[in-house]
């Protein structure tokens, strides 16, 4: 058992290292974009709803097809990947990292691969009473504020799991079900 875990480790370890060096470009900007995410400003969660409402508001009075949305976002996607390594140390100021920089970048890294090996899980696991799920869902809300309401929660996600609150509110949540369960088993008796 000990050397399978091992083997996990190193290939956790070796993914993560891959990771950091495809993301190395993007260092100062994936730090400044952890510390808004994980809300370490009072006012950062909004500044996400905020920049997520102006982007998803700009999408529904532009009205793009499908195919403009999708030409659209790959073309922001590469130029962001061409302009941010370069713009990104005249933007963010010395090319030098901090010992607690490149740490917390080498965190980033390692929480992103073992997020993808979840996602990659639950979808191997969930997949077809997802897709119906969802299928359901997106016949009954219209896309666009379904989009947006996947969006925000995503963006707002870290922020949450950080500050506690999905801990308590998932608390609440687990006593509520386990009261209603006790309730049900002294009707039974």
């Amino acid at each position: 058992m000990a050397e399978g875990d091992n083997k996990s480790a190193n290939l956790l370890a070796q993914e993560t290292s891959q990771l950091e060096e495809q993301l190395q470009g993007w260092g100062e900007v994936i730090l400044a974009g952890d510390q808004v995410l994980r809300w370490e400003k009072p006012w950062y969660p909004a500044v996400l709803v905020g920049a997520t409402t102006i982007l998803f508001m700009l999408i529904y009075f532009l009205d793009p097809s499908v195919l403009t949305g999708l030409s659209c976002s790959v073309m922001i996607l590469c130029l962001a990947d061409y302009l941010v390594p370069t713009l990104a140390p005249r933007v963010f100021g010395s090319n030098k990292w901090t010992t607690e920089q490149q740490q917390r970048f080498h965190e980033i890294c390692g929480n992103l691969v073992k997020t993808q090996r979840r996602v990659l899980g639950w979808w191997k696991s969930f997949i077809f009473g997802s897709l119906v799920a969802v299928a359901w869902i997106g016949q009954q809300v219209h896309n666009l504020f379904l989009t947006y309401l996947i969006v925000s929660f995503l963006l707002l996600l870290p922020g949450l799991n950080q500050h506690g609150i999905i801990t308590k509110y998932a608390g609440m949540v687990k006593r509520e079900i386990n009261k209603l369960l006790k309730q049900k088993e002294k009707k039974n008796e």
